[in-house]
């Protein structure tokens, strides 16, 4: 393997993802596993140089200490713990160390070397690829988002012509986004590419599901069945390739932190999957997906196109999904989209979007009286897509955009602009 390894043990803290974060910045790998981890899995990990456990006020979970297991400490690894007053450590450290203090444990007791980077990092996932599949095949969901595009690109380096890309239509998807994927993916990149219409079927089985985690699980369970109803259609099919990265993993919770919301290929996923799963972005952020995408030779407009969830916009049509307000969404996004690609927003903003919920207010067009929707945008700005701010957009564009989505769209008489930060808010409304 090409990157040497330091493994934080989540033992409560708040903080794992700034302490990798930190550690990665010093040109180290690092990765976060669960505090029960075993010795065995532990020692089936490539490279390990070095061992934090990091604690903090999630250290009681079902009134129970949360504790690592004794013999880690035998296995003779550095460590050092933060904020864990009953480590074993010689080392204690009250707080995350500072930059000096972990320069020294990472390249003086751990013996790492800085030898982080996306190269490297992409020679050891194709490696590792190779180890778990073999000569077997891997069954790829495509929704053509920055996550998934980027695991195909580095997918077919790794195994060629043993990954299949299934794309599924489920009428979520933004406008024309189907058909994109299509011509980028069959067409240019030549990948082998099965196209599901699967649109009645998803709204089907979505009709008059309010509830956000039932929704997303409903899309996560109904795209694993159409994977199975694919696969099954195929010979060999083993391996269900997903674009999961961490910040997916933290807010569907781990063993110490509460869930925020699930996302559909962690949460959604059902218990009798029939596949064994491929995920190597999983111990990657946002940004550092993108620097993956553009050392992997993904078109850049394809690397840094709009983040887009797996459920899509059946989490920005609010509640129980309807065809109204659906359409409402996709145009109104269009719009947006245009707009601000129009004003160069598109080359700033991290993400933008809109959302109609399911509530209507009063209104007057053509000197009357109507009971429509409403438009609310969202535009943020990001690193890791752990907390965000919101972009302060021109009052010109934001009345330009107003404008159009009320004269264009059906069913809408009102516009609104979202002004929260992540925290407290989330950058998708469910």
């Amino acid at each position: 393997m090409k990157q040497d390894l330091i493994v934080i043990l989540d033992l409560g803290s708040t903080q794992n993802t700034v302490l990798a974060r930190d550690i990665r910045a010093l040109g180290v790998y690092s990765e976060i596993h669960p505090h029960d981890i075993t010795v065995e899995e532990l020692q089936a990990l490539p490279n390990v140089k070095g061992i934090i456990l990091n604690g903090g006020e999630n250290r009681i979970v079902d009134g129970q200490a949360v504790e690592v297991r004794p013999e880690i400490y035998e296995l003779g690894y550095p460590m050092i713990s933060v904020d864990y007053p009953q480590s074993g450590c010689e080392v204690r450290l009250e707080a995350l160390p500072e930059r000096e203090a972990l320069e020294k444990f990472l390249f003086r007791d751990c013996k790492a070397e800085a030898n982080w980077n996306m190269k490297n990092f992409i020679e050891d996932q194709v490696e590792l690829i190779r180890q778990q599949v073999g000569d077997r095949k891997v069954l790829l969901a495509l929704s053509g988002g920055v996550d998934s595009s980027v695991v195909a690109a580095m997918l077919i380096r790794a195994i060629g012509e043993q990954l299949t890309c299934v794309h599924v239509n489920h009428g979520l998807m933004r406008k024309d986004e189907s058909e994109s994927v299509v011509k980028v993916f069959r067409d240019e990149l030549h990948a082998n590419l099965i196209y599901v219409d699967a649109v009645e079927r998803f709204l089907g089985k979505l009709a008059g599901v309010a509830d956000p985690e039932q929704k997303r699980k409903i899309i996560g369970g109904e795209f694993i069945r159409v994977f199975e109803e694919e696969a099954r259609k195929l010979d060999g099919i083993d391996f269900l390739g997903q674009g999961t990265i961490y910040p997916d993993i933290i807010e569907s919770g781990t063993k110490t932190a509460k869930m925020v919301k699930s996302h559909h290929n962690v949460g959604g996923l059902p218990e009798d999957l029939e596949f064994e799963l491929v995920e190597p972005l999983k111990q990657l952020f946002k940004d550092e997906v993108r620097a993956c995408g553009v050392e992997l030779g993904l078109p850049h407009d394809m690397v840094y196109r709009q983040p887009f969830p797996g459920p899509g916009l059946g989490v920005r049509c609010l509640g129980a999904i309807t065809r109204d307000r659906l359409e409402a969404v996709r145009e109104s996004d269009a719009i947006l989209r245009e707009e601000f690609a129009r004003a160069g927003l598109d080359k700033k903003v991290w993400q933008y979007f809109t959302v109609v919920p399911d509530f209507k207010s009063v209104g007057m067009k053509n000197n009357a009286r109507v009971f429509e929707y409403m438009v609310i945008i969202r535009a943020i700005n990001t690193v890791d897509a752990m907390t965000a701010s919101v972009e302060k957009v021109d009052w010109e564009v934001l009345e330009r955009i107003t404008n159009r989505i009320l004269a264009e769209v059906e069913n809408v008489n009102r516009v609104c602009y979202d002004m929260s930060p992540k925290p407290p808010s989330t950058i998708e409304f469910e």
